[in-house]
């Protein structure tokens, strides 16, 4: 299945039908009076989250929703038929942009319906304008347009941790060890084309770790993959940087230049809490460990982790103390 995250729609609610103009009319009934119904109220538009759904490919290729309208009333006092409304399925986490101004308009971040468009009211018909003084009213309403609006659909997934890093950090082999998930692992950049959620289980609780593609310098001004991805790491509450040890730049340097693409894409991001994750420390002798690891200041850096997702080492460790962090 292809991941699509992002796709621009044109929604349309249903009008209402227009109110109906009828008198009754019978043999033998000389007063048959207005009979004219009104009508019916068009279709309402909702967007349905599913936690089961991770893509919005099926909106890839429609650009245009529209519930039905509702019917014209007719004569003998009959509604007319209320329209059918539309409910589009989207993943949980999906949020609603307009599309035009770029405003929040809902986020669904709960699995339950959401009200996207409204659909017009019916008509009254002239049954309705009857009264002492008028007996035959020829007067009816026509239905009210339903709501309309240019939208931008994104997914942005539900997790509880978000792992950034450059290619080839070590971030889907973490991830394939320590959950379910099986993010493609290979030796050149960009194995990760889509973001990857894994579920860690931990005693009797769970937490969701999200990997996105690497990152690479000149990101936030649209360079690579990462930064398209970024979005599905702003809900997350804790933030692992994954430096690599065995690199020609250094941790250090990594570390400053993830954190100012991270930054220029949202300062928001920088304002959570985030754990330094040293790896592929197996690649490196003892002393090189020692000098890396203390490259960070124990005052400033306090989530300092080195791991090797090869050999285990220190992965255990991370994940408890961030078990700690989200479930104490």
């Amino acid at each position: 299945m292809n991941f699509i995250d992002e796709a621009l729609l044109e929604i349309k609610a249903g009008s209402g039908g227009s109110g109906c103009l009828s008198f009754r009319r019978e043999k033998y009934i000389p007063r048959g009076g207005p009979d004219g119904g009104d009508g019916g109220r068009g279709g309402d538009v909702f967007l349905k989250a599913n936690k089961n759904i991770n893509t919005l490919v099926d909106f890839h290729h429609k650009k245009v929703i529209q519930a039905k309208n509702g019917r014209n009333g007719s004569g003998k006092n009959m509604k007319g038929q209320d329209g059918e409304s539309i409910f589009l399925s989207v993943p949980q986490g999906t949020v609603v942009l307009d599309a035009d101004t770029g405003d929040l308009i809902i986020d669904c971040n709960e699995e339950k319906d959401y009200l996207l468009a409204k659909g017009g009211d019916g008509g009254l018909g002239n049954a309705r304008f009857k009264s002492s003084t008028n007996q035959a009213p020829r007067k009816i309403t026509k239905g009210e347009d339903g709501e309309s609006i240019n939208i931008k659909l994104e997914l942005r997934s539900l997790a509880d941790v978000g792992l950034v890093g450059f290619p080839n950090a070590g971030k889907s082999t973490f991830l394939n060890t320590v959950s379910s998930a099986k993010p493609k692992i290979a030796d050149y950049p960009f194995t990760t084309l889509r973001p990857h959620l894994g579920t860690i289980k931990y005693s009797d609780n769970s937490f969701v770790i999200a990997d996105i593609p690497g990152i690479i310098e000149g990101a936030s001004d649209g360079h690579g993959l990462g930064i398209k991805f970024l979005k599905h790491i702003s809900r997350t509450g804790i933030l692992l940087f994954f430096l690599e040890a065995f690199s020609e730049i250094s941790v250090q340097d990594q570390f400053l230049k993830l954190k100012k693409e991270l930054g220029d894409f949202s300062e928001k991001l920088l304002e959570k809490e985030f754990y330094i994750v040293v790896t592929k420390i197996d690649l490196i002798d003892e002393e090189t460990r020692f000098e890396t690891l203390n490259t960070f200041n124990a005052k400033e850096f306090a989530n300092v982790f080195g791991i090797s997702s090869v050999t285990g080492e220190g992965v255990q460790e991370l994940l408890d103390d961030i078990s700690r962090k989200i479930f104490i």
